[in-house]
């Protein structure tokens, strides 16, 4: 046992928080093994049963970001990912988003991984759509340069997670571990649409990207999905130039159909890709309505357009040209050939 924590512990214990030095010092022993098994149990049940802070959730990412490995790149690139657990088992969402936005001319750096508590998740459905999402950084940086869209597959960037992964299963609940995702991109994203599994996440999490130093980025939750949704409302907080707004969006409001959540669940990886492939060749309906709307998002947080609206245009035509299959076809080529030394 490792007594140099206990101190750290006892505050957790009285719901005290910790400040941002002794969170980030406590994450970063986390992440080299070094408490045991259940001091990192207590102090991630302490902040789940107190509700973790900003700062705690930023100083965990920090730790996380400097144990990551990175993709290095010369790029502005954007990442459009969630937090997961939302449980709904919608098709895959922001996978389609990251191909849409690559084609309509963005860099797109897609951090994720295989399903938790989906039966989909982004590592599964560009497995069954072909993506080696095993790519050597040399074949990401390939898919970068030349598709405008690279896979950085969880697992294989934060290695030290390892270390807490086995507690995290132990546990069965959600902890600080699973906000963190979007908020440790390898390559450094500073533009972002990050969706969280329920609504009390959306606030924190637009300030905690602030506090890692994001440019512009939307934290959103629509209607119980980790998107923005055509379902009903989404609840949006964005953070630029160092400040945050909050509003809400409905489908109506730029000229979308409302539709079912029965629209647009989905099933396994070869289920979720068929419906991918089916929307990037042109059928129309609720998935791509919804695709249409995050892929505005992320054009609007990029700066590529002025409005959602205008988003929703650009991204009808990219999908309409075949720009998002070509994305998707780079991709997998890049990651499927050796890049020669």
């Amino acid at each position: 046992m490792s007594d140099a924590f206990k101190p750290l512990l006892a505050k957790l214990a009285d719901g005290q928080t910790l400040d941002d030095e002794d969170a980030e010092v406590f994450f970063a022993a986390c992440l080299r093994g070094e408490p045991t098994p259940a001091q990192v149990a207590a102090a991630v049940t302490a902040m789940r049963l107190r509700g973790e802070t900003v700062g705690e959730i930023a100083a965990c990412a920090r730790a996380m970001r400097r144990a990551a490995v990175h993709l290095e790149h010369p790029y502005e690139v954007i990442d459009v990912c969630g937090t997961g657990g939302d449980g709904l088992h919608t098709l895959n969402i922001s996978t389609a988003v990251g191909f849409v936005a690559a084609g309509g001319g963005l860099k797109v750096a897609k951090h994720g991984n295989r399903a938790i508590t989906s039966k989909s998740g982004t590592a599964d459905v560009l497995t069954a759509l072909g993506v080696n999402i095993d790519a050597t950084r040399a074949q990401q940086r390939r898919a970068l340069d030349e598709a405008g869209i690279c896979f950085l597959f969880a697992q294989a960037h934060h290695g030290a997670m390892r270390h807490v992964s086995p507690i995290r299963q132990e546990l069965g609940f959600r902890t600080i571990f699973n906000l963190l995702g979007p908020l440790t991109n390898p390559a450094g994203a500073k533009r972002q649409v990050v969706g969280v599994s329920a609504p009390r996440f959306v606030e924190p999490i637009a300030k905690a990207l602030g506090a890692l130093g994001a440019e512009r980025a939307w934290s959103v939750h629509g209607s119980g999905l980790d998107e923005l949704t055509t379902t009903g409302e989404t609840e949006v907080a964005e953070w630029h130039d160092g400040r945050m707004h909050l509003f809400t969006i409905t489908p109506e409001a730029v000229g979308l159909p409302r539709a079912s959540l029965s629209d647009i669940t989905g099933g396994d990886p070869a289920f979720n890709a068929a419906a991918l492939t089916r929307l990037f060749d042109g059928e129309k309906g609720p998935y791509r309505d919804i695709v249409l709307l995050n892929a505005a998002a992320a054009f609007l947080v990029a700066d590529k357009v002025e409005t959602l609206v205008e988003g929703i245009e650009l991204a009808a035509d990219v999908i309409d040209d075949g720009r998002a299959k070509a994305a998707l076809a780079g991709l997998v080529a890049a990651t499927n050939t050796e890049v020669q030394a």
